[in-house]
């Protein structure tokens, strides 16, 4: 369901915080999906096939950016006569994204017994 179009304020506030929540998945999802070498497109659509669309223009300053920071490698190749930028995680990025997992479930344990103790006091 597309909020975008709503300008209420609870709109407004709901679509600042999904993108803020949404940062965050993206860079875990991309990251676990260029433990296999992929291009921007073929990312995306990986992406997007296993129910995470992603902009163009989001995901190719996240690429860039965590090429950056060591975690990702890339190599232009020709591939069907035109030349492409190929992603791949770094050593370093596998390491991080070790680390980022074991803290995703860790937050994601959390935020599930909380969930779950606050919807049985609602019951109590």
């Amino acid at each position: 369901m597309d909020t975008s179009s709503n300008s209420t304020p609870d709109s407004q506030i709901f679509d600042s915080l999904r993108l803020e929540l949404r940062r965050g998945c993206l860079i875990v999802a991309v990251l676990a999906q260029l433990k296999t070498e992929h291009y921007g497109y073929t990312l995306r659509k990986a992406l997007a096939d296993q129910g995470l669309a992603i902009e163009e223009s989001t995901l190719y300053p996240l690429l860039r950016r965590l090429e950056t920071q060591q975690l990702l490698t890339s190599q232009w190749r020709e591939e069907d006569k035109r030349n492409k930028r190929f992603y791949k995680l770094s050593p370093q990025g596998e390491t991080i994204l070790t680390q980022l997992l074991a803290e995703w479930n860790s937050i994601n344990g959390s935020v599930n017994n909380i969930l779950q103790n606050s919807h049985a006091e609602v019951i109590s």
